[in-house]
């Protein structure tokens, strides 16, 4: 990662070249929050004692609306602060911002304790387990997203309806249909490779204006960390156009937008414990059994941290590349596990996120039934030959109420997690699932306005 020291900052601020520094963390649903700071009083104290939010910032729904349920943070408890501590291995420039740089914050309570139900600190739990076992994960997110020729603004007060996406054909590979986009992802893929990440390439996908672009892969705090701040990026690159775009599951009834996450164990000296060249099969190791195996004893209870809102649970559509079988097998994409790659590069990608998965939440999910897997070596079932959507396969839960109830009754998720974190994600979906229940959508209307 191309990151800024805290002597390149000195050096930047003193000749004019950053004035500006935000500090981010990010919040329960993937969004970076935080402050932008005059870059010499970061300098100055946020350098040496971090910066404090109202603790609410991991307690609100969508809207930011405070809400109740959440131990953390109330009105009995009165909404104290919580301090975000920048975290410099983090800290890089934002070239699509004119004097700004970057960092993000772990965060703690004001005695210095952490906050447990912190996306990132969840995060480094389930990396730290992994790490007492001998291990280390590596990572790659593939998000795709769908860009309309719109502003965000535009797209508002439209309410959302009749927007013009920047591709009105299915340009899935097309070169054509990129070479119509490029100047905007020319530019969102070198505002990225300015900020220190990775890319690797760029594609069309199925529907109309949808896209993703690919970033190599790296541990898995580092990739996670890339994902937000890319996603944050694309937007306000794109808002500068006059484009929007969006990463949310189905945004309509075509294809929805994935967040494919590959993962793979290593050793701590970096050797490849998930491969053994003998196995003439599949190239794996029985670690790399046993950590497909987690994968499919534990994905029913964590489908929560893969698909965080109600939105997410419509894009298992049988048929459309997003997976509805709990089933792995070798280049299969019609399986929620798909096993690429060879030697070296031999990974498992897990296909049931969706564009709006909050990376850290999923990542940690991953690494936790990964590393289950391999600790009671849990046998692996055959890989899944054919169409897996046809078969009697178990399924990718297809509401937001049956991921919660397998989430909240799960003593492994309990004792995995923690009490406190299994109760406040839960109470996420509760206040999720109720917004939704209250809601009059376009679709009540357009049934039932005349014919009811």
């Amino acid at each position: 990662m191309s990151t800024l020291s805290v002597d390149q900052l000195k050096d930047a601020v003193k000749s004019g070249e950053i004035d500006t520094v935000v500090v981010a963390m990010t919040d329960m649903q993937g969004r970076l929050v935080g402050k932008r700071i005059h870059a010499q009083h970061f300098l100055d104290d946020t350098l040496h004692h971090g910066t404090e939010g109202c603790n609410y910032l991991l307690a609100v729904d969508m809207d930011m609306n405070t809400v109740q349920g959440y131990e953390m943070s109330s009105w009995e408890t009165g909404y104290s602060d919580l301090a975000m501590m920048p975290d410099l291995s983090t800290m890089r420039r934002i070239p699509w911002q004119e004097g700004a740089a970057l960092v993000l914050a772990d965060v703690q309570w004001l005695d210095g304790k952490d906050v447990v139900a912190s996306p990132r600190q969840i995060l480094r739990k389930q990396i730290k387990a992994l790490a007492d076992a001998g291990m280390q994960p590596m990572v790659g997110t593939e998000l795709e997203f769908v860009l309309y020729n719109n502003s965000y603004e535009d797209a508002w007060d439209k309410h959302y309806i009749g927007l013009t996406p920047a591709n009105q054909y299915n340009v899935d590979y097309s070169i054509l249909g990129g070479s119509r986009v490029e100047p905007l992802m020319r530019s969102i893929r070198l505002g990225m490779s300015g900020a220190g990440m990775k890319v690797e390439s760029i594609k069309g996908e199925c529907n109309f204006g949808q896209h993703e672009i690919a970033f190599r892969y790296s541990d898995a705090l580092s990739n996670c960390d890339n994902h937000v701040i890319y996603k944050n990026g694309a937007k306000e690159i794109a808002a500068a156009a006059g484009y929007a775009l969006t990463f949310m599951a189905k945004p309509n009834e075509r294809e929805g937008n994935s967040s494919h996450i590959h993962c793979s164990f290593r050793g701590l000296d970096g050797s490849m414990v998930m491969i053994d060249e003998a196995d003439k099969d599949f190239g794996l190791s029985d670690i790399g059994r046993h950590f497909i195996a987690g994968q499919i004893a534990h994905l029913r209870e964590l489908s929560l941290l893969f698909a965080p809102n109600i939105n997410s649970y419509k894009r298992y559509v049988p048929g459309s590349f997003a997976p509805t079988a709990i089933r792995w097998g070798r280049d299969n994409r019609t399986c929620a596990l798909r096993l690429v790659g060879h030697g070296e590069g031999l990974r498992l990608e897990n296909r049931v996120p969706g564009g709006d998965v909050n990376p850290y939440l999923a990542v940690a999910g991953i690494i936790a039934a990964g590393l289950d897997g391999i600790k009671k070596k849990m046998a692996l079932e055959p890989a899944f030959e054919g169409n897996a959507y046809a078969s009697d396969s178990p399924r990718v839960p297809s509401r937001m109420q049956e991921a919660q109830d397998l989430w909240n009754q799960s003593s492994w998720i309990k004792e995995t997690f923690g009490a406190e974190v299994q109760s406040h994600y839960a109470n996420m979906a509760d206040i999720e699932m109720a917004a939704y229940g209250k809601a009059v959508t376009n679709w009540e209307l357009f049934r039932n306005f005349e014919r009811s």
